[in-house]
């Protein structure tokens, strides 16, 4: 089903349904937009807005879908686990773009919004995927273990 940005959700719906599943887990895909590059950023956002503390966007965006799923040595810092980790920088202003835009689709029911989070680097499993607006177009990453 194609979706004309024209009619996507604002912001504040998108926030109102990232909130709407705050429960164990945070779930981008129920609406079918595409908004997953922009979940982790937005969920930083609420929690300057006080809708919740930065450590309950780590538990609900990385521990609960990992121990939903099942995923083994994958959703926290730990010995023996996967190196999975975003390093995000605070007070750093930029506008949704279609330049900036990675998924296939390249438009966003977002574009336009200004964030002030970022999202500098990406590592998958130690490996350097994203940084800075750059993907390694050459890493594939590893299949994942369910116990």
């Amino acid at each position: 089903m194609k979706v004309s940005p024209t009619f996507a959700p604002t912001l504040k719906t998108f926030h109102q349904r990232l909130l709407a599943d705050f429960g164990d887990a945070i779930t981008t895909d129920r609406s079918g937009m595409p908004t997953i590059q922009f979940s982790l950023v937005s969920m930083l956002e609420l929690a300057d807005k006080g809708a919740f503390s930065i450590e309950k966007v780590v538990e609900k965006m990385s521990h609960a879908p990992a121990q939903m799923y099942e995923i083994r040595n994958r959703g926290f810092i730990r010995k023996g686990y996967q190196a999975d980790l975003v390093l995000v920088r605070p007070d750093s202003a930029w506008t949704v773009t279609t330049d900036c835009i990675l998924s296939k689709c390249k438009w966003s029911p977002l574009e336009g919004h200004t964030f002030h989070w970022k999202v500098e680097k990406t590592f998958v499993n130690g490996h350097l995927l994203y940084d800075n607006g750059t993907i390694d177009e050459n890493y594939r990453g590893q299949e994942l273990r369910f116990r």
